[in-house]
């Protein structure tokens, strides 16, 4: 009787407080769910890195015979044309005597002048056909020649173009030019013409150079 009376309210007791502790509700947080699987962290899949690299074709050696051919050609300057060669003798002719060509011409034909200005300045000029021939070569080196000695500065007139000629033809062999038969027969009409015009202006004095181009008929 002492036993249901003290000690079984107590063991009732202690049981009801070990179920409740079993049965007790927890709240969950707001926006839990708790059904969800809580989310867990992957570690990104280790891919491995692949490095590419173009391949470059190795350049084959030069073989003995190349490299002395290319040497060759590196070496070897470029040979000078016709053209080359009359274009240098123009650009050094009209810088080393001050001239300018007035005008190139069609025709086989040339002049020679000078331009004086009031402040005493002089202008040389020249008109002749473009040099590409020994001819019209001859006949451009004749005008500058008209220059290189001086306009007037020989006496008469036929002893200027005599002159003249002749640094043409000195031009021509010094720069390596062909003086043709072309070139030598116009020369001597040239002359001949301006021997013939001092004739019939009255000349009584031929300067001894142009006796050779006195015309067939004024031997006579």
């Amino acid at each position: 009787m002492l036993w249901d009376w003290l000690a079984k309210p107590i063991v009732e007791g202690l049981r009801k407080l070990a179920g409740g502790s079993r049965s007790r509700e927890i709240t969950p947080a707001p926006g839990h769910n708790p059904k969800r699987r809580p989310a867990t962290r992957r570690k990104p899949p280790q891919t491995s890195q692949i490095k590419t690299t173009a391949t470059v074709p190795k350049a084959k050696p030069p073989t003995p015979e190349s490299a002395t051919s290319s040497t060759r050609a590196a070496r070897r300057p470029r040979r000078e044309t016709a053209a080359d060669r009359h274009d240098r003798v123009i650009a050094e002719m009209v810088v080393r005597y001050g001239v300018k060509v007035r005008r190139w011409r069609k025709s086989m034909s040339g002049v020679a002048y000078e331009i004086e200005y009031r402040d005493g300045t002089r202008k040389r000029l020249i008109e002749s056909p473009r040099p590409r021939s020994p001819l019209s070569m001859a006949i451009f080196l004749h005008e500058i020649g008209h220059h290189a000695i001086g306009l007037g500065k020989y006496k008469p007139r036929c002893l200027e173009e005599y002159h003249a000629w002749m640094f043409s033809l000195r031009a021509m062999e010094e720069n390596g030019l062909e003086v043709t038969d072309k070139v030598r027969t116009r020369v001597k009409r040239s002359l001949e013409y301006a021997v013939s015009k001092a004739a019939r202006r009255g000349i009584k004095n031929l300067p001894l150079e142009l006796h050779e181009y006195i015309p067939e008929r004024m031997r006579r």
